[in-house]
Order: C-alpha cells, then structure tokens, then sequence
C-alpha cells in the first residue's frame, strides 16, 4: 500500500508591477528541487504537483508537491 504526503512551495513573481502590468510577469518556484531531493534521500518518490494558492487573475502563488512511498512492512 502507498502512502502520501504534501509539502508546500512558494511561487513568487519576477518583474515588479511594470511588467505584470504589462503581462511580462514569470513565476518562479523557490526550493522545489531542494525539496525533492532530500525526499528521495528519505525514501519518498516525486509523485506530481497541485495548485494551492491561485490568484483570480490566473498566477498561482504556491504548489503542493505530491510525494508517495510503500507503507513499512508491505
């Protein structure tokens, strides 16, 4: 049997309110990788992403990275 946790991400905006007013906005996430890798080192396999925080105008402001892992004894 599988478990699964959730762990949250931020996404910031790069470019300032000029460019989001103009639509040249990114989004960056901050610590993914970082959060994945000392996962895996702890067992747990990357098992996807869902919007936690999206804002009306359709930018979301963080992730919930899905990990999953064989319950112990099974």
């Amino acid at each position: 049997m599988l478990e699964y946790e959730f762990e949250t991400v931020p996404c910031r905006l790069d470019g300032g309110f000029a460019s989001i007013a103009f639509g040249a906005a990114g989004i960056e996430t901050q610590g993914h990788r970082e959060v994945i890798c000392r996962r895996a080192a702890d067992g747990w396999r990357y098992a996807g992403c869902i919007p936690r925080l999206q804002r009306a105008e359709g930018y979301i402001e963080m992730i919930d990275l899905i990990f999953e892992r064989e319950t112990p004894g099974e």
